[in-house]
């Protein structure tokens, strides 16, 4: 087993591989992703190269529907808007607000 770092990608090599096939590779799978590839496993025998891959991190941002609007967080949301949060009434099962 082999680690190398080939353009910014930290590669783990299985058997034998020259770095030129190597590199065509990494460029090859890159060119079809629109994500960062930061590490692959490589694996190479006479009959097949088996590459598995790792995505750079994508932060999620949680999206809820507040007041009829689809956000992620309230911080740019106008004085009427903030408004209509603050009057909103919470339905829920057990509410004391609602009995």
């Amino acid at each position: 087993m082999d680690m190398k770092v080939i353009h910014g990608i930290q590669v783990v090599i299985k058997g034998k591989i020259s770095e030129e096939e190597l590199a065509i590779y990494l460029k090859q799978i890159q060119s079809k992703q629109t994500r960062k590839i930061i590490k692959a496993d490589i694996t190479a025998s006479d009959e097949y190269i088996d590459v598995n891959y790792t995505f750079e991190y994508v932060p999620f941002e949680r999206i809820r529907r507040i007041t009829g609007y689809l956000v992620g967080t309230t911080a740019r949301w106008n004085n009427a808007t903030q408004g209509e949060l603050n009057d909103r009434m919470i339905h829920g099962v057990g509410c004391k607000k609602c009995i």
